[in-house]
């Protein structure tokens, strides 16, 4: 009881200290505004311009996320070092494992919620649809429920900081994510001319799978970026992190690739390529240990209007569940004998 006392406390805490960085509403603000510049962005590829949006819009959530698990990674582990902050923690009965699982579950809890005011954005200018032609009508209903939501939210902010001495960005995202997802919610309500219409028609659940399958993702990224900040800097944190993402995304090119030619050549009994039988198992050491983040990257199955089947994500989260339990492991391992006098 007292573990998940404390769990719980540093957690929270973390969880606070996150959304109220500058550089979180920074990069939700920046990510909202490229998700709404995506529509018409996407309406050039004299194609089916609505799966290049999808493409785009889930992408920039991504690469969002990315960006603020290594910064706030940082903040909560290398600059409390740097301060000396947390002494105050480990000078306490409180175990370093738990100082670190606890930082983790508050980071992950902080990006959720940071990833998710864009996802609800982009999942409103999803129901609206890319303007291909000037003729394409406006669907006043998701565009005047999606700025009521962001304006309520912004006010209300602005008033809470200013009377309060509330935290600004902290209360902007806190009160966005409700706002928003009931905004959401009554966008898929009205067509473009404000007849209600089922929500069933307008839905896609597909969507929010391969959103969640992404947030599940950058869970992982999270999990990176603590083991990375507990011994090196902001810097050096932000290069690992973006360097595992790059490597996970191309591990199939660049490893599962090689791995197939080596296995073809020993199910046919021919001579193996160069490296031999060193090289091989080289590249599953190293295919096992970096991250398949294409693994989470379902986009092209929503886009081509295929279901992901329960098999799909039975197998899925267990395995970033596997990824997550070891880049903690490894946080712990190497903050036990780091240095915080």
């Amino acid at each position: 009881m007292v573990f998940l006392e404390q769990l719980w406390a540093i957690a929270r805490n973390t969880f606070l200290e996150c959304i109220r960085q500058p550089v979180t509403l920074v990069v939700v603000i920046a990510a909202c505004l490229l998700v709404v510049l995506s529509n018409p962005f996407s309406a050039f590829t004299l194609e089916d311009d609505q799966r290049m949006y999808v493409d785009i819009g889930l992408s920039t959530i991504f690469m969002s996320g990315t960006v603020l698990s290594a910064f706030l990674a940082t903040s909560v582990i290398d600059r409390e070092i740097g301060n000396r902050t947390v002494l105050t923690v480990v000078s306490k009965p409180v175990a370093r494992a738990t100082f670190v699982l606890g930082k983790y579950l508050g980071l992950a809890f902080a990006l959720v919620a940071a990833v998710g005011v864009p996802a609800l954005v982009f999942a409103i200018v999803e129901v609206h649809g890319v303007i291909q032609t000037a003729a394409t009508p406006v669907r006043w209903p998701a565009v005047a429920f999606g700025a009521g939501a962001v304006a309520i939210a912004t006010g209300a902010a602005v008033w809470a900081n200013y009377f309060y001495g509330k935290s600004f960005p902290a209360t902007l995202i806190v009160l966005a994510l409700p706002l928003l997802a009931v905004a959401y919610v009554l966008s898929m309500v009205f067509d473009p001319a404000w007849a209600a219409v089922p929500i069933a028609d307008e839905f896609r659940p597909e969507v929010w799978i391969a959103a969640g399958l992404m947030v599940v993702g950058l869970l992982i990224l999270a999990a990176i970026s603590v083991a990375a900040s507990t011994r090196l800097g902001q810097v050096p944190t932000i290069v690992i992190t973006i360097g595992f993402l790059l490597a996970g995304l191309l591990s199939d090119w660049m490893l599962g690739r090689r791995i197939a030619a080596f296995e073809k050549a020993m199910a046919a009994g021919d001579a193996l390529p160069s490296g031999g039988p060193a090289l091989y198992w080289l590249c599953k050491a190293a295919y096992a240990a970096i991250p398949n983040f294409q693994v989470f990257w379902v986009v092209d199955a929503v886009n081509q209007n295929q279901s992901i089947p329960g098999e799909y994500l039975a197998n899925a989260l267990p395995y970033a569940a596997a990824m997550v339990a070891v880049a903690l492991a490894l946080a712990v391992a190497l903050f036990q004998r780091r240095e915080v006098g």
